[in-house]
């Protein structure tokens, strides 16, 4: 299964904790800001939506309230509506300068810091003396970026507190950027002061479980969100957290995998019923499945979303990888195809990556054995991209290398494991070495008479194993595995230094480890190819190595055959 991290859905995550607090800071607002407000904290977007919108129709100066519709629709990665109501809400006759922060956001998303800073400005530059809600909303913009800038926001949400450090909202937005900078001490502190300043924002508390979630105090993450529930029973987000709490516990537990994930996905069901079954919604449901690898789930899901949104071109994302790992590889490739296409979906590695594979698996034979060069290549074009991306994509694809070997299709293994064996960031940078450099090796030591090796993967063989013994020391099978292709590369000084080191190497561990059979045979192999690398430069020790392996193999025939023709 590919299990690259999805990043729309950690971005999705970090902006539901911006919208938590939206429109607080004006209590002057109508009631209708503060029930959108409790809405977008309950994660109810699609009320939000509707509520906001009955405020902008019936008070169309209310630059809050535009601001706030523009962060819902930000949230749910719908810039363009986004957009639309920001521009809108500049022309409010009441905190109209709330909405360039708004776009200075957008503008961080697409990396023009330049022009976010200059509408941030805009922003404060009519702040009275005890106003901090704009800072707040700043701060919440810089970490909701696509490439969240945390230390920017503490520094700025440090600025509010010199007016207003009581504010559970501010210390709300000073929690959410501790965690976001690794600063646990600090975001505990935050969410305890926000839900000190204010016992009925359950965000807040809720925060204080994920914080021991990340620390992997699973046990004390459900009790602390046992106690939100026992506050409120229907608030919603706490199920999701659950749900991937829950979902953690079974990667930490796989021999309790399955039970976990049928926790973890109740759980998520139960976030659903009290949040909505939106779009928005059921592809974040559709995120949480690629997690715990329900794919069958996972489309039926996607025709569900085809049903409500039949032009929505993100859908075709999750259908694409579900066909792809339920065996309907035509319409994985059709899905991804169309999804990749579209102009308004943010591509991710993931998607280049199940687009490569799927490209690979059409090309490959019924029976495994072959795959289309045509198709082989078009696909690693898929996976390269992947890696261009996403560097750390190199881990999604060991397993699939191991497939190939497997299959003996060497060749293509090694062309998959090449990536992964030039990233020593990697957690499978050993595994893919030791592969990249096999899967070289064997597929040359089956070339017809008179057909040459490939001479450059040979080198890329040898020069893995060298990787693997720095990695490694104690990894004795690469020395063997240099001598084997030093060998094929007709290199013999180089082959014997390395069956001499194998050897070497070997002995030092003690008698009780040459004793063993699987030892003995590999010592004969090192002998025996010594003794015939010598065999025309230097007799005598080519005699010497071959007794040497007639003192552990007296029966062994090419030793006794290959003395007497030295004798002769």
């Amino acid at each position: 299964m590919i299990k690259i991290k999805l990043t729309t859905m950690k971005m999705n995550k970090l902006k539901t904790f911006s919208v938590a607090l939206l429109a607080s800071a004006f209590a002057s607002q109508a009631q209708d800001i503060d029930q959108a407000k409790k809405a977008i904290d309950a994660e109810q977007f699609e009320s939000a939506k509707a509520i906001l919108k009955s405020i902008i129709k019936e008070n169309p100066s209310n630059g809050a309230a535009f601001f706030t519709l523009g962060n819902v629709y930000l949230t749910q990665n719908v810039e363009d509506s986004a957009k639309i109501y920001f521009q809108k809400g500049l022309t409010a006759s009441d905190e109209a300068n709330l909405n360039y922060i708004g776009l200075g956001q957008m503008d961080l998303d697409n990396n023009d810091v330049a022009a976010a800073q200059a509408k941030f400005v805009l922003a404060t530059k009519d702040m009275k003396r005890k106003d901090f809600a704009e800072y707040v909303y700043q701060a919440r913009a810089y970490m909701n970026a696509e490439k969240p800038d945390y230390k920017n926001a503490i520094a700025i949400l440090n600025r509010a507190a010199i007016k207003n450090a009581d504010d559970a909202q501010l210390q709300l937005a000073l929690g959410d950027a501790y965690y976001g900078d690794s600063k646990q001490n600090e975001a505990y502190v935050a969410y305890r002061s926000a839900f000190q300043a204010d016992n009925s924002l359950l965000r807040a508390k809720m925060q204080l479980g994920v914080l021991l979630k990340g620390a992997k105090s699973y046990d004390e993450a459900l009790k602390a969100y046992e106690e939100v529930i026992a506050i409120n029973p229907n608030y919603g987000p706490v199920y999701r957290e659950l749900a991937e709490t829950y979902y953690k516990i079974a990667r930490n537990k796989p021999s309790q995998a399955a039970v976990n994930y049928k926790k973890a996905i109740g759980y998520y069901d139960k976030y659903m019923a009290l949040t909505d079954y939106s779009i928005n919604s059921r592809m974040r449901r559709a995120d949480f499945l690629i997690l715990i690898e329900d794919y069958v789930a996972l489309e039926a899901e996607a025709n569900k979303m085809i049903e409500l949104d039949k032009v929505n071109p993100r859908i075709y994302r999750y259908l694409g990888y579900a066909a792809y790992e339920n065996g309907n590889v035509d319409l994985a490739l059709k899905s991804l195809e169309s999804f990749i296409a579209s102009p308004t979906n943010k591509v991710i590695a993931k998607d280049y990556l199940y687009l490569g594979l799927t490209k690979i698996k059409k090309g490959t034979s019924e029976d495994g054995l072959a795959i289309d060069s045509v198709a082989f290549d078009s696909g690693m074009k898929g996976l390269k991209k992947a890696i261009e991306m996403e560097p750390l994509a190199v881990q999604d694809l060991s397993d699939i290398g191991k497939k190939l070997f497997s299959q003996k299709l060497y060749k293509e293994a090694a062309a998959v494991f090449e990536s992964g064996a030039s990233s020593p960031e990697s957690t499978n940078y050993l595994d893919d070495n030791v592969y990249f450099g096999l899967a070289n090796y064997y597929a040359n030591i089956n070339k017809k008479e008179g057909e040459k090796v490939d001479a450059i993967a040979l080198s890329k063989a040898d020069a893995a194993f060298d990787k693997v013994l720095v990695a490694s020391p104690t990894y004795l099978e690469a020395y063997l595995y240099k001598a084997r292709t030093n060998r094929l590369l007709e290199k013999d000084d180089l082959m014997v230094k390395n069956y001499e080191d194998y050897l070497l190497k070997t002995m030092e561990l003690g008698a009780e480890e040459i004793a063993k059979p699987a030892v003995k045979t590999k010592f004969i192999e090192c002998y025996n190819n010594m003794a015939a690398s010598f065999a025309n430069t230097d007799k005598p020790k080519a005699i010497e190595y071959f007794k040497k392996t007639l003192a552990l193999d007296p029966a062994n025939n090419y030793a006794t055959e290959s003395i007497k023709i030295l004798k002769q």
